[in-house]
């Protein structure tokens, strides 16, 4: 046998066992997007815009089978006609005319008929359940009430201060004038206009200024029975000092001991003070 023996070439083979190949994910490689594997015109569905997994999916899903033969009201867009309006009140339970809106009002309100029925005919037009319509109805009711207590502690208040501030100037003399500028008013016929009220909520006739101005105009008209008052006459604090000061002048009896007028001007200063001072003599 020749040296040269037969020999087998064996190829270098390029095949790797099954078993012997394995693939490696890296986090590259990880699906993070749960919407990736949808078609194009799935995932772009804008309703899909707030889901941002699987989980949030699912949840959605159950929702929507819960609604699943429930009486749903669809909302009108902006395109919606009146009628698409009304159908959605009607569902709701809105009254099927402005008459069935019934109010809970206090039995001993006075009830202004016509602006209860233009509240009834604006509240159906607007689509306001019967219970939605009592509650403003009964919301009104409870400001008004509100805003008249609130008027009439402002007015007792005026009063309180008018009536102050008047004794005060007027001293024994104020029941006389304010007797004279009411007779004053009713002569004139401007009752009416004094019980008037005013933005804060009191009356015009309750301000010293009003109150002032008609006893001095009453005052001016002093002989005219019309606004006389029955009682005694007083003065003025005002009034009394003038009367002191022309009485206790440099001059007269008052200073001058030897003055035969001397005593009793004496006794008419000291009256007088008692009656500026609202003292009893």
């Amino acid at each position: 046998m020749s040296s040269e023996t037969n020999q087998v070439a064996v190829e270098p083979t390029s095949q790797v066992s099954a078993e012997t190949q394995t693939t490696t994910l890296t986090p590259e490689t990880v699906v993070t997007d749960w919407k990736a594997s949808l078609s194009d015109d799935i995932r772009a569905d804008k309703s899909l815009e707030n889901i941002k997994d699987i989980e949030s999916l699912a949840k959605s899903y159950i929702h929507g089978q819960k609604l699943v033969g429930s009486d749903k009201i669809p909302v009108p867009n902006k395109f919606a006609t009146e009628k698409d309006w009304d159908a959605v009140y009607e569902k709701l339970g809105r009254p099927a005319d402005a008459t069935g809106y019934k109010y809970d009002l206090p039995e001993d309100q006075k009830i202004d008929e016509a602006s209860l029925k233009n509240f009834s005919d604006q509240a159906h037009k607007l689509g306001l359940l019967p219970g939605q319509a009592n509650g403003m109805v009964k919301f009104y009711n409870e400001m008004t009430a509100a805003s008249m207590q609130e008027a009439d502690t402002t007015a007792k208040a005026a009063r309180e201060a008018s009536t102050t501030e008047l004794k005060k100037e007027w001293g024994q003399a104020y029941d006389q004038k304010i007797t004279q500028a009411a007779n004053l008013a009713t002569s004139v016929g401007a009752n009416k206009l004094l019980d008037a009220n005013m933005a804060d909520g009191t009356k015009l006739g309750d301000h010293p200024v009003m109150i002032k101005a008609f006893a001095e105009l009453a005052s001016k008209m002093g002989e005219d029975s019309i606004t006389q008052s029955s009682g005694p006459t007083y003065q003025t604090p005002a009034q009394l000092e003038k009367e002191i000061g022309e009485l206790t002048a440099p001059g007269t009896a008052y200073w001058d001991k030897h003055h035969p007028n001397h005593k009793a001007a004496i006794e008419e200063v000291t009256l007088l003070i008692h009656k500026k001072n609202n003292e009893s003599v």
